[in-house]
């Protein structure tokens, strides 16, 4: 009897099993469905959001995102390391420390999400624009920062890492197969929002206190930000952020303590010029202007 008691019980313990089995396949799925969902539709900061997010962002004659022309500043922010705003104790970077500067003015600022990658190169950058996700976030933008190049010309600082430091000439030869990936960036992300305006980091030198790379490091940064001058001056609602100023004789103060990216003091410093350069379409609300 105790045999045939546990033979009838086999086909209960089955379907528990099986039931048990199923609804856990379900919710590992959404929780995968969860996971990716803001990789492939990236969400704003919401940190610097004052009004509702747009859920369903409205459609261009192409059928891609348009911009919402609602008094809004919203800002996107692309490239390397300093995009990041690796070095900054407080984690904001340029473009949230900007933000907040705009949102003091009067402006309804949102800061979207940051795209900067550390190490990343202009040929790198030039893929990443072709992503979905990287796509809709400056499609939403209608103020795009753009930081790179450093990478391009000091290896990410690797430079101090050799036994001699890299001379003029060497560090020029970069130069002008990477201005020209810049402007190939430059020309698809106006592709991708036509209606942005867009405003280029331009590069300080971070050696200028190394006395092998101060005048080679000079004329590099130079030379690159002429050249990216050059593009940007030829293009509508294109400008560049000028730093090596700032950089030039502060970098002590201003330098994080791998000697390439800027701290927090840096960072303030760069997004004080973004505030300036950025030109406002319409009046903030509430500035009475």
């Amino acid at each position: 009897m105790k045999k045939k008691k546990s033979f009838d019980s086999a086909p209960w313990i089955w379907r528990t099993v099986s039931t048990v089995s199923i609804l856990a396949t379900l919710l590992l799925l959404f929780g995968f469905g969860y996971a990716i969902k803001d990789v492939i539709f990236p969400k704003g900061d919401s940190t610097l959001t004052t009004g509702q997010e747009t859920t369903s962002p409205p459609k261009n004659n192409e059928g891609e995102t348009a911009v919402v022309e609602d008094g809004k500043i919203r800002m996107a922010v692309i490239g390397d390391s300093l995009a990041r705003g690796t070095g900054d104790d407080e984690g904001l970077g340029f473009v949230r420390r900007a933000g907040n500067l705009l949102k003091d003015k009067g402006y309804d600022v949102q800061v979207l999400n940051n795209l900067g990658v550390n190490g990343l190169r202009t040929d790198a950058l030039l893929e990443k624009l072709d992503e979905q996700g990287v796509r809709y976030v400056l499609q939403q933008s209608n103020f795009i920062l753009l930081s790179i190049g450093a990478n391009d010309l000091f290896q990410g600082g690797q430079v101090l890492q050799g036994e001699d430091p890299p001379t003029a000439e060497q560090l020029a030869a970069a130069l002008p197969e990477t201005s020209k990936r810049l402007q190939e960036i430059l020309k698809k992300v106006k592709e991708i929002n036509p209606d942005a305006q867009i405003a280029y980091i331009g590069l300080y030198n971070p050696f200028g206190d190394v006395k092998e790379l101060e005048k080679p490091g000079n004329a590099v940064v130079a030379a690159w930000n002429d050249a990216a001058l050059a593009i940007l001056n030829n293009e509508d609602k294109m400008t560049l952020v000028p730093t090596f100023d700032l950089f030039e004789n502060h970098l002590g103060e201003y330098l994080s303590s791998d000697h390439f990216h800027p701290n927090g003091q840096g960072y303030e410093q760069i997004a004080v010029r973004i505030a300036q350069e950025f030109q406002a379409d319409t009046p903030a609300e509430g500035s009475g202007n």
